[in-house]
């Protein structure tokens, strides 16, 4: 091939990389264009086989029907939540009663709580305490409804447990519900050491539980020995990944912008959401107890969940990820003859276990 020849191949060869290039940033530019948003096809969705008959009809079940039920005024929304607390009450003692746990109202500086003790406690946790905080999206689960993860973590722990029965919105919007968690974490350090105790609670009790810890460091309050954060509603923004590609999978929460956002929305009461208080995903997490972390694959929270712990590993805090197959929101606290149930509250146990005093 002459020099000629050579030359205008070269060039040919250049010619074509540049163009190609400029495709390729075209098409860059036209991807940013469109805000970098992938549509996800229409697809079914297959219960999975390899979690147990249990967790698969829990899996299986349709959607929450009132996941988007919307109160219009505040006395329906106390009357929607008057009414799913008497439903879940009809079931506590059956639950109790297989877990061999026993539950005593009682008050603690003022505030409503329960007194969950299991028939056993383990030679190990009789100097141990465990706080709990419920969930229902701030609203919902008043009174006793409020104590059935409890009951989990007693039963299956061989913990006794002091349940929180904070005051809920919209009568008693943001602080009230940090306010009484701090109270009785207060009291339940003259009753065990600190290092002794861990609080937990899933949902809104687990944002309580990372709020608590953020209000406890800032007030110079002990903090627990460790935390457990069920899918907590760290994230009040809903900035999280999975509230889009876990949105209508979900058979709980289901969706953002239902029911259990406008909830949250009653207890913010116009404040910031992006207030570490609020949204604990916000706050400094430097100095955490450790802390185990629970959700699953159909979980809307999961990308808060998955978020908090990120965030806590990057602080240096010792930090467990548990996620379970096929479980949208909560579903570990659903069924206690589910081998997941109590395999979940079991793990937490153990971390509960390894990190508190005796």
């Amino acid at each position: 091939m002459n020099t000629r020849a050579r030359f205008i191949r070269n060039y040919a060869s250049t010619l074509t990389h540049e163009l190609a290039a400029g495709a390729v940033a075209v098409g860059l530019a036209a991807h940013d264009a469109a805000a970098q948003t992938r549509e996800a096809p229409a697809r079914p969705l297959p219960t999975p086989t390899q979690v147990s008959p249990q967790m698969q009809k829990i899996i299986a079940a349709p959607i929450n029907p009132a996941w988007n039920v919307l109160g219009k005024t505040n006395e329906e929304w106390k009357a929607m939540a008057a009414a799913g607390a008497a439903a879940a009450v009809q079931g506590l003692p059956a639950l109790r009663e297989k877990l061999k746990v026993k539950s005593e109202p009682v008050t603690i500086d003022g505030v409503k709580a329960f007194m969950i003790t299991p028939e056993t406690i383990a030679p190990e946790n009789r100097n141990r305490l465990l706080v709990h905080v419920h969930g229902g999206c701030y609203v919902n689960n008043p009174g006793e409804a409020g104590t059935s993860e409890a009951i989990f973590m007693a039963g299956f722990g061989h913990y006794k447990v002091i349940s929180v029965d904070y005051r809920t919105p919209p009568d008693h919007p943001y602080p009230a519900a940090l306010d009484d968690t701090m109270k009785v974490w207060k009291a339940a350090l003259k009753m065990a050491p600190a290092k002794n105790m861990a609080v937990f609670g899933s949902s809104a009790g687990g944002a309580l539980t990372l709020s608590m810890v953020l209000r406890a460091k800032q007030d110079n309050i002990p903090l627990p020995g460790a935390i457990a954060p069920g899918t907590p509603m760290s994230d009040l923004t809903n900035s999280g990944d999975s509230f889009a590609t876990n949105a209508m999978i979900d058979n709980v929460l289901v969706a953002g912008k239902g029911s259990c956002d406008a909830r949250a929305a009653l207890y913010a009461n116009g404040h910031d959401l992006r207030d570490p208080m609020l949204s604990p995903l916000f706050g400094d997490m430097n100095g955490f107890p450790p802390a185990i972390l629970t959700t699953g694959t159909r979980d809307i929270l999961l990308s808060s969940t998955v978020l908090v712990h990120r965030k806590l590993r990057q602080a240096g805090v010792e930090a467990q990820l548990q996620v379970f197959e096929g479980q949208s929101h909560s579903n570990y606290t659903r069924d206690a003859s589910a081998p997941e149930s109590k395999e979940a509250f079991e793990e937490i146990a153990r971390f509960f276990d390894k990190h508190l005093g005796k």
